[in-house]
C-alpha cells in the first residue's frame, strides 16, 4: 500500500494512541530510569509525571489530525505545573529532559508501528523526517513557553523570598520579650507558608541553668499558631515542658540538621486536613541552640519544598537572634531587679514616731532598672528619718550606685547629722564615686554620676519636721483636714556638682499629718507635664481613704496610666505621730554634783510610774554617769530626759560641743571607765550634735537582761 506520509504518519499515531496506557506506562519507566532524582519526592514524580504523559498525548493528538507543530494545543494544566515544580525547586533541565525521555519514547512506538503498516521505505523515510520535524518543533514551543512560566515563577519566588526576610527583619523582635518574638514568628509563618507552626525553647536556656545537661533535652513550649481554630494537632499546651526523644527531628534540629519529611500528598478536595509536610528547623543564635521550630501544613495542598525549608531557615535565624536578645536582656534585667531589691529596703524598722507605706515600681523594658530608693532610718530620741533618691541613669551600674549611696545615708544618719550637713557630706561622696567611675575602664557606663534626694527628720515629741533637698521635688503633706499642700524647701544643687550649700527648713506638723516624698516617675508623663503631675499628685492625695496603703494604690493608679512607667517610680508615704506627755519626762539640773543623786531619785520614781521598775539599777547607774560627765566636761543649762517609747531612752544635753569618747583606763586612773560602764548597761548608745550644744543619748531594754556585764574590761 502507498499512502502519503502525513496520512501514514497520522494511521501510526493512531495506533499508538489506542495503547496509550501502555505508552503511558513505559514512559513512566523510562522517567524512573532516566531523571531517578525526580522519583524521591512522590509529589514531583506523579506531577513530572502527568505533565510528560499530557504533552505527549497532545503531540499524539496533534499527529492523528495533521496538525501542525505550532498549532498543537497544549495542556491546560501545564504552565500551573510549571509554576508548582518551580515553587518546588526542581532544576529546569531536569524538567526538559524528562520532556526529551517521554518524546523519545513515543518516537520510538511510532517508527515500531509505521513497518506494520507499509513496506514502502521511501514513504518510511519520509514519514519519519516529517514526525522527526514535527516533534522537534513541538517539543521547542512547549519547552520555550514552559521555561518562560518557570523562570518567571522563580523570580517571583525570589522575590517573595526577600520579602518574607524583610518581613521578618520587621515584625519579628518588635519587644524585649522571649514570649512575644516566638509568637511573632508563628504568626509570620502561618499568614504566609504555614498552616501550623510550634516554637519550643530549651528550658535549660530560659532558666540560664548552668547545670549539667540531661540526656534528652527539656523542651518548653512558647508559641504556636494554627490557621484552624482548635487544631487537634495541638497536643502540646503552651508553656508545657516536654522532652525531645533521641532520634527524632527536633533532637536532631537540636544538633543543627535542619530537616524536611513528606507524607503522602493531601487530597485537593478531603475534608480529613492530614499532616502531609514537615520542616524542622533549629533556632541558634550566637554559635548557641536556643530551641526548635517547626513548620507543618495539613491544610494547603502542596507539599513544603526545600526552598520552604530555606525560607523557614533564614526566619528562624532571624527570630533565634531576636529571641537571644531578649533573652540576654530579660536575664540582664532580672539581674539589675535584684540587685536593686536587695538594696532597698526589704521591711522598715519598727518605731512609733511615723506610720508608713511605701511603693517601688521599675521603669519599662526600654529605659531599664533605674536608681531610685527610698529609705525609713529610725533615729535616737525616737526620732526618724525619711529618704528618698534618684540615681542618673539606668541600669545595674545605676542600681549599684543607688545601694552605695543609700548605705552612706544610713552611715550619715547614724551619727544623727541634721539634713543640710549630711546632704553636704552626701554630696562629696557622689564626687568621689564619680571620679572613681571616670577611672575605672571595666565600667561600661563610666562617667558622672548625678543623684537627687529628700532628707526630713521627724521628732514625735516637738512634732517638728526638718527637711533638705538636693535637687530634688518638693514634698507634698496633707493635713489632718484633708488639705494637701506643698511644703516650700530652700532650693538645693543635684548631689555630684560640689561647692554649693544645702540648707534645711522646719515644719511643726499636726499629729495625722501624711508626708509624701517621691521620685520624678511619678509625676512625669507622656500625655502631661510635671506641674500637672503635681496638680494631680494634690488632688490624689487630699481624697479620703482607709490607709495609707490604699493612698498609695490610689496614687500610682491615678498617675501611672501605662502598665510600666517610663521611669523608675519611688513613693514613700508617713502618717506623723505624736509621744504625749506620759511618755516623756525631763528635768533641768544645776551643774552641781549634788545634783547627780536628786537626778537618780527623779528617774526612779519615773520609772515606777511607768512600771519600769526592772530597769531602774541600769537606768539610775547611766543617768548618774551621764549627768556627771555633763557636769564635770559640759557646759550649763544640762536637761535629762527620759523617752518611754518601745526601748527606754535617757538623754542629757548641755551647751558644750565637745564629743565624749570611751578610753581604756589605766589601773591607777581614777575616771575613764563611766562611757565604759554606759556602753556595757545600754543596748545602743551615741551623741547627737545640735546647733547649740549636744546630747548624750542611752536606750535599755525594757526589761533586765538575766547576764550581767562582765567587768574585766574594767
Amino acid at each position: 500500500m502507498d499512502f502519503p506520509a502525513d496520512s501514514l504518519l497520522s494511521r501510526a499515531a493512531r495506533e499508538v494512541s489506542l495503547r496509550a496506557d501502555q505508552l503511558i506506562h513505559d514512559i513512566e519507566r523510562c522517567l524512573q530510569r532516566g531523571v531517578p532524582e525526580v522519583w524521591e519526592d512522590p509529589h514531583v514524580a506523579r506531577m513530572t509525571a502527568e505533565n510528560v504523559t499530557e504533552h505527549v498525548l497532545a503531540a499524539l493528538a496533534g499527529l492523528v489530525h495533521g496538525i501542525e507543530p505550532d498549532q498543537i494545543e497544549t495542556p491546560a494544566e501545564d504552565p500551573d505545573r510549571a509554576r508548582r515544580l518551580a515553587r518546588h525547586g526542581t532544576p529546569v533541565s531536569v524538567i526538559l529532559r524528562s520532556f526529551r525521555l517521554g518524546q523519545g519514547v513515543m518516537l520510538d512506538r511510532l517508527l515500531e508501528e509505521m513497518p506494520q503498516l507499509t513496506d514502502d521505505a521511501e514513504l518510511i523515510s519520509a514519514a519519519t523526517r516529517k514526525l522527526t520535524a514535527t516533534m522537534a518543533g513541538y517539543v521547542d514551543r512547549m519547552s520555550e513557553q514552559g521555561v518562560a512560566v518557570y523562570q518567571r515563577e522563580r523570580d517571583r519566588r525570589l522575590q517573595w523570598r526577600l520579602s518574607m526576610v524583610n518581613e521578618a527583619g520587621r515584625r519579628i523582635g518588635t519587644t524585649l520579650d522571649i514570649a512575644r518574638t516566638a509568637q511573632e514568628l508563628a504568626d509570620l509563618a502561618t499568614e504566609n507558608f504555614a498552616d501550623l507552626v510550634t516554637v519550643d525553647l530549651l528550658d535549660s536556656v530560659l532558666r540560664e541553668d548552668d547545670g549539667p545537661v540531661s540526656a534528652l533535652p527539656t523542651l518548653r513550649r512558647v508559641a504556636q499558631r494554627s490557621v484552624v481554630e482548635g487544631d487537634p494537632a495541638l497536643t502540646i499546651r503552651p508553656e508545657q515542658l516536654h522532652v525531645s526523644p533521641r532520634g527524632s527531628p527536633s533532637a536532631r534540629a537540636l544538633a543543627g540538621q535542619p530537616s524536611r519529611h513528606t507524607g503522602p500528598p493531601a487530597p485537593r478536595d478531603a475534608d480529613d486536613h492530614r499532616t502531609h509536610s514537615t520542616l524542622v528547623v533549629p533556632l541558634r543564635a550566637r554559635d548557641s541552640t536556643l530551641g526548635v521550630a517547626q513548620f507543618i501544613r495539613h491544610r494547603n495542598p502542596d507539599p513544603l519544598d526545600d526552598e520552604d525549608l530555606l525560607l523557614a531557615q533564614e526566619i528562624a535565624a532571624r527570630a533565634a537572634v531576636a529571641v537571644d536578645n531578649a533573652r540576654r536582656y530579660t536575664h540582664a534585667r532580672a539581674t539589675a531587679l535584684t540587685l536593686q531589691r536587695s538594696l532597698l529596703p526589704q521591711h522598715t524598722a519598727q518605731q512609733s514616731a511615723v506610720e508608713t507605706a511605701y511603693r517601688y515600681l521599675p521603669a519599662g523594658a526600654q529605659a531599664g532598672v533605674g536608681g531610685d530608693w527610698y529609705d525609713v532610718i529610725p533615729l535616737s530620741g525616737a526620732r526618724v528619718a525619711l529618704v528618698v533618691g534618684d540615681v542618673v541613669g539606668h541600669g545595674i551600674h545605676a542600681a549599684a550606685t543607688m545601694g552605695r549611696l543609700r548605705t552612706a545615708v544610713r552611715t550619715l544618719a547614724d551619727i544623727d547629722l541634721p539634713p543640710d550637713e549630711l546632704l553636704t557630706h552626701l554630696d562629696d561622696v557622689v564626687i568621689r564615686l564619680s571620679a572613681e567611675s571616670s577611672t575605672d575602664l571595666t565600667i561600661e557606663e563610666a562617667g558622672d554620676i548625678g543623684a537627687t534626694c529628700l532628707y526630713a527628720v521627724y521628732d514625735p515629741i516637738s512634732r517638728q519636721c526638718v527637711l533638705a533637698r538636693a535637687g530634688h521635688l518638693l514634698p507634698a503633706v496633707v493635713g489632718p483636714d484633708g488639705t494637701a499642700d506643698l511644703l516650700e524647701l530652700p532650693p538645693g544643687p543635684p548631689l555630684g556638682l560640689g561647692g554649693l550649700p544645702f540648707e534645711a527648713a522646719e515644719f511643726d506638723l499636726p499629729e495625722g499629718s501624711v508626708l509624701a516624698l517621691y521620685t520624678d516617675g511619678l509625676i512625669e508623663g507622656r500625655d502631661h507635664d510635671v506641674e500637672a503631675g503635681i496638680a494631680l499628685l494634690l488632688e490624689t492625695l487630699a481624697q479620703p481613704a482607709s490607709s495609707l496603703q490604699a493612698i498609695c494604690d490610689t496614687v500610682l493608679e491615678a498617675l501611672l496610666q501605662a502598665d510600666r512607667p517610663r521611669d523608675d517610680v519611688a513613693l514613700l508615704l508617713a502618717r506623723t505621730h505624736v509621744l504625749g506627755a506620759r511618755q516623756v519626762a525631763s528635768w533641768d539640773l544645776d551643774a552641781d554634783p549634788v545634783c547627780v543623786s536628786r537626778a537618780r531619785s527623779n528617774v526612779a520614781q519615773q520609772l515606777s510610774i511607768w512600771g519600769l521598775e526592772e530597769v531602774e539599777f541600769s537606768a539610775g547607774l547611766i543617768v548618774s554617769e551621764l549627768v556627771t560627765n555633763a557636769i564635770r566636761y559640759g557646759r550649763p543649762p544640762i536637761r535629762l530626759r527620759l523617752i518611754h517609747d518601745r526601748a527606754l531612752v535617757c538623754e542629757v544635753s548641755d551647751t558644750s560641743s565637745t564629743t565624749p569618747h570611751r578610753r581604756r583606763a589605766r589601773t591607777c586612773d581614777e575616771g575613764g571607765r563611766g562611757l565604759l560602764l554606759v556602753a556595757q548597761f545600754a543596748k545602743h548608745w551615741g551623741t547627737r550634735h545640735a546647733r547649740h550644744g549636744k546630747t548624750v543619748w542611752a536606750e535599755l531594754s525594757e526589761k533586765e537582761s538575766t547576764e550581767f556585764p562582765a567587768w574585766d574590761f574594767l
